[in-house]
């Protein structure tokens, strides 16, 4: 069930009612329970059971931690969920990446090897729901979260559905407490909760699939354009993405808070970052410190010299780049990005408070950097990759001719868009959506969902990390 989806316009209202209608705690977190994985089934109903086991292997293994009285008892535990939830990821996302790849290698030897092969359609979220259960695996084993002892609690956490297909990833400290409180009606809630929904949603249908109608036409047919369509369809990629994912984690906050959960905060305007170390503390949050706190520290981080802490980092966001696709393309944009915060940590930058005039000159190299490593993460294949950044040094030309209304909403959106950001990073008080007079808060609501009508994308496009 997609947010930007009628399904989903009904679903979720029915939802509030029934929950804050229920009288008992229990009985609400039972009903959140079914209502997750009636949303999540929506896309196919045996993956469901891909969900389930999931759970049942990480609870399971909670408790066996909990039960063990020797360090190595606890570790067989851990690395029995490990081993269980990452197989299960690597069965339907990575095998038959794996498999060609290994092929290839082999017959460059000259040994013919045809690997078996596997038609599997990739659950919606897998990579997100198991790093969310994983994380709850090794917090128990860290002494850093107490065992949840009630299993349909824990699987709601699993699988609450406003993050369950794309995050925030949360943390069991966090989102686990909250299942034990009994939320009241707040209408305060109810207004922040939607305030939030409408940003993300505009961020969706008016900026980024607005920009996807230029994007997939000139990715898609790489051959048959120009560097000048190449560079235009690379910045509005960057937009793109940051609008499809960013809306998508503003929609699932948003409709959290509604119901009265705090999920954790995952974008702080990335694109104001001055360096790619700090995009990385404002990008994708959930998931740059699950990588942080579970790969990149456990690994030594940078307690062990330079030379082990550029590799420790290398291999974080290689691993990070594999996590979101079985394609080169991925594992290049990763290596990319790891190797760029290796130069800044080496030169410094990563620590530097910057003068505003450096900081402008910077925030600029940086983005432009970011756009072009964007098209590795965009493009269908590496030679397509190489081809566009080719063509932009090499033959910025005229880009193709864009449709004059899809032009005038991406302007309009990224002015918008731009001048919110403005305000919060700045701290400016400015701010029309919260204002104490009850009749311009509303008419913000109003004058948000015409303008939504009107310029956006109304074709229940997918979000792209559903694919991840």
């Amino acid at each position: 069930m997609l947010f930007n989806s009628l399904h989903f316009l009904l679903f979720f209202p029915v939802v509030c009612v029934v929950y804050f209608c229920l009288p008992s705690l229990r009985a609400r977190n039972l009903f959140l329970l079914g209502a997750s994985y009636y949303f999540y089934m929506n896309w196919e109903p045996a993956y469901a059971l891909l969900l389930l086991t999931s759970t049942v292997i990480t609870y399971l293994a909670a408790l066996g931690i909990g039960h063990s009285t020797r360090r190595r008892e606890k570790r067989l535990w851990l690395t029995g969920s490990l081993v269980l939830n990452l197989g299960i990821l690597f069965l339907f996302k990575y095998y038959n990446f794996a498999a060609e790849n290994i092929s290839d290698l082999l017959a460059r030897w000259g040994m013919s090897v045809q690997m078996p092969e596997f038609t599997l359609l990739l659950p919606v979220g897998i990579s997100f729901y198991i790093f969310q259960a994983l994380g709850y695996s090794i917090d128990v084993y860290r002494g850093n979260t107490p065992i949840e002892k009630n299993f349909f609690t824990y699987a709601l956490f699993v699988s609450f559905f406003p993050q369950l297909v794309a995050g925030p990833i949360e943390r069991s400290t966090n989102l686990l407490p909250q299942f034990k409180q009994k939320h009241a009606f707040s209408y305060e809630n109810v207004m922040a909760g939607i305030r939030l929904m409408l940003w993300g949603y505009f961020l969706k249908l008016v900026l980024a699939d607005r920009c996807a109608l230029y994007v997939d036409t000139i990715f898609n047919n790489v051959p048959y354009h120009n560097g000048g369509s190449f560079l235009l369809a690379s910045l509005f990629f960057s937009f793109q993405i940051y609008g499809d994912f960013a809306g998508y984690s503003l929609t699932a906050i948003g409709a959290a808070k509604v119901m009265g959960f705090d999920l954790k905060e995952n974008f702080r305007r990335p694109y104001f970052a001055a360096t790619v170390t700090e995009f990385w503390r404002r990008w994708h949050i959930s998931l740059s410190t699950w990588f942080r706190d579970y790969v990149y520290i456990p690994m030594g981080g940078n307690r062990k010299g330079s030379a082990r802490c550029y590799s420790n980092i290398m291999t974080t966001f290689i691993v990070s780049g594999i996590w979101h696709g079985a394609n080169w393309t991925f594992i290049i944009w990763g290596a990319i990005h790891g190797g760029l915060q290796c130069i800044e940590k080496r030169l410094g930058w990563n620590k530097k408070q910057w003068k505003m005039q450096e900081k402008i000159i910077h925030w600029g190299f940086t983005f432009c950097i970011l756009c072009l490593a964007w098209i590795f993460f965009r493009a269908n294949t590496v030679s397509d990759a190489f081809l566009m950044i080719k063509g932009i040094f090499t033959d910025l030309a005229i880009p193709s001719k864009i449709e004059g209304v899809t032009f005038c909403a991406i302007a309009l959106a990224l002015t918008v868009v731009f001048m919110k950001e403005i305000i919060d990073e700045y701290g400016l008080k400015i701010r029309i959506s919260e204002s104490p007079v009850w009749i311009v808060r509303h008419m913000y609501i109003v004058g948000m969902i015409v303008f939504i009508i009107l310029l956006g994308v109304l074709n229940g496009d997918q979000f792209i990390y559903f694919q991840f």
